[in-house]
């Protein structure tokens, strides 16, 4: 019975000390939140895949759940990744963790991208190097209620398209 009582106490505590957060009125989450279906090119390959973003842990967070409809020989999917977005809601600055079946990693920071929303759009950067990363930009279209995704790879500030995608909902 104490131990429960410690334990009770312990956790009203710490919901008072962790003040819930509130996003900025422009953040883009809500926007993304939902059943996509992603069509495009990605590395010159035409390619669909299923794609769901969800709110997370009250709200803070969003995750970004793809799978690639292609498959891999074993019958895996060829392509799954799952992505933790968070926005600073004192800087407004976005930030993902990129995690997926192309390389597993202890969270290397290269995984971590970041970006600011400029109009419309999410740019993230991830940055492997001083002069080579990796740029993922979300461009979210008002009238098709759908999002662009462009992928680029960066070596020494030269740009090259790795993929153009659509997301439209399911």
């Amino acid at each position: 019975m104490r131990r429960t009582l410690v334990c009770s106490i312990g956790l009203v505590l710490s919901a008072h000390a962790l003040p819930a957060q509130t996003l900025p009125p422009d953040s883009l989450f809500d926007r993304l939140v939902g059943r996509w279906v992603l069509r495009g090119t990605i590395a010159r390959q035409q390619t669909t895949h299923d794609v769901t973003f969800e709110w997370m842990l009250g709200r803070s967070y969003v995750q970004m759940h793809e799978v690639s409809r292609e498959r891999a020989p074993n019958g895996s999917p060829a392509y799954e990744a799952v992505v933790i977005f968070a926005r600073d809601p004192r800087t407004g600055e976005y930030a993902c963790l990129w995690m997926d079946n192309t390389g597993a990693n202890a969270f290397d920071p290269a995984g971590i991208g970041r970006g600011s929303v400029a109009g419309d759009s999410v740019p993230f950067l991830f940055r492997y190097t001083a002069t080579t990363g990796f740029h993922t930009t979300f461009v979210y279209s008002r009238a098709a209620d759908s999002w662009q995704w462009h992928m680029d790879n960066d070596s020494a500030g030269v740009r090259r398209p790795f993929a153009r995608v659509t997301l439209t909902r399911r």
